[in-house]
């Protein structure tokens, strides 16, 4: 078959298709009206009556001269979405607004939309728009807000088409589809000295000599007043102009912050749950230390970083901390449970002593994982936990704990490694707690200071 008969059989196809989608639209009004104008042509030519037969054919032409219109009118509405904004923390409302223009020439009938969204962030959306006309639009808006942080999609839009005589309706699903993500709450926590920076970087960041090597040294172009003695005269040959060693290199204040998503380790679900706390929590001191100018990096116990993330972690401060901050967010507002039974992995991913802070949001320890975190404290320049008790977040407030609880214990086993360890109870405040963890970090390096003296 040529390609002309290929077309021509191709588009036999689609109207074929077209007729059996408008009729299978038509409504009980615009079936019952077909049924009746057939039912009166086969009286008419029964009985010979013109009249009646011009009445069937009338009846019979309504409804499937409605469909026929309102089918070519279905692809002349186009539908946009528009939401803002993208991302919202856990509680929070965005909007969305759709809307519909009329590309036809003809105006519309009743327009009857629905976006389909995800059942936690409310009900479906359902509104009816007048007729449009032509070149016209409609625009209509909703809210949506959730708890629960994730990424929910919205879409796809689907579009309702009735005429006049409500003969027929037709149905137009828009391929588009938007995602809005929830990320967890963030707490604005106060500055805090917990230790773990290197000195010679202004107010607690890190400022190294460079200890590269001859080959290894980053030069820079002579600047009045320089040393002529810090001239690199095999860079001057190179590049053919007179050429200085930089005295030092900076490097930022590094900071991990370590998330236990083990699901053995907390009990309870919802958006007042203690591992909602961790996560929130771990977002918190992410957000903060990216704005003090740390580099940062994310660790969980399974020991995965962030993707994207670098040896040194995302760098603070700046459009860089910004970016890295939503990075890090999106990350943290789809983090589940982990099928580990240990944070092992977690310590493995340490580096030794070149981690510099490292905070810890952590669920229930027994006494191994509890011997395994207060190892991490020497792989850093500083360390702060916070543990979370499931028994505590489950427990009527009113019922006082239990006096065989080894929770008290294992903090002790943390502090006496170096850790500035709290416990996290329920419904507890974390920019309070962080100002308390400064106070503790604060009153130890004074007894350290003195004992030394």
């Amino acid at each position: 078959m040529s390609d002309g008969g290929t077309e021509r059989a191709a588009a036999e196809r689609r109207e074929a298709g077209g007729i059996r989608t408008a009729l299978a639209g038509l409504t009980t009004r615009g079936r019952s009206f077909l049924a009746a104008g057939i039912a009166a042509a086969i009286c008419a030519y029964v009985l010979g009556q013109s009249e009646l037969l011009r009445v069937g054919l009338l009846l019979a032409a309504l409804p499937l001269i409605c469909a026929t219109v309102l089918y070519r009118t279905r692809h002349q509405v186009s539908g946009t979405r528009t939401l803002s904004p993208t991302r919202v923390p856990a509680g929070g409302e965005a909007r969305v607004r759709l809307r519909m223009d009329n590309v036809s020439r003809l105006p519309t009938g009743l327009l009857m939309l629905q976006d389909r969204v995800p059942y936690v962030l409310g009900p479906r959306p359902r509104f009816v728009l007048d007729r449009v006309e032509p070149g016209g639009r409609r625009e209509v808006s909703y809210r949506v807000r959730s708890d629960l942080r994730g990424r929910y999609p919205l879409g796809p839009l689907q579009l309702r088409l009735t005429d006049p005589f409500g003969m027929c309706e037709l149905s137009r699903s828009f391929a588009v589809c938007d995602t809005l993500t929830v990320i967890p709450r963030v707490t604005p926590l106060a500055p805090a000295r917990f230790g773990g920076e290197a000195k010679g970087y202004g107010d607690g960041r890190q400022r190294a000599l460079a200890l590269a090597g001859e080959d290894d040294v980053i030069p820079r172009g002579y600047r009045y007043g320089d040393d002529l003695r810090r001239v690199h005269w095999r860079s001057t040959a190179r590049y053919g102009e007179l050429m200085v060693r930089r005295e030092e290199q900076p490097r930022r204040a590094r900071c991990t912050v370590l998330l236990d998503t083990r699901g053995g380790a907390y009990e309870g679900a919802g958006p007042d749950s203690a591992f909602e706390w961790a996560v929130s929590g771990a977002a918190s001191a992410l957000v903060h230390m990216l704005e003090r100018g740390f580099s940062v990096r994310l660790l969980t116990d399974t020991g995965s970083a962030v993707p994207g993330d670098s040896a040194d972690g995302f760098a603070g401060g700046g459009q860089e901390g910004a970016d890295a901050a939503g990075l890090l967010l999106d990350t943290l507002a789809v983090v589940d449970h982990s099928g580990g039974e240990d944070l092992s992995r977690a310590f493995d991913a340490l580096r030794g002593g070149d981690e510099g802070l490292l905070i810890a949001f952590l669920g229930d320890l027994d006494e191994e994982q509890a011997t395994t975190v207060a190892g991490m404290s020497r792989r850093s320049g500083g360390a702060v936990a916070f543990v979370l008790d499931p028994a505590a977040w489950t427990r009527d407030p009113s019922e006082p704990p239990r006096p065989d609880d080894p929770r008290p214990d294992r903090l002790d086993l943390l502090r006496d490694a170096g850790w500035t360890a709290l416990s996290v109870p329920r419904g507890a405040a974390l920019d309070e707690l962080w100002r308390q963890a400064d106070r503790q970090r604060s009153g130890l390096a004074s007894v350290t200071g003195e004992a030394r003296a």
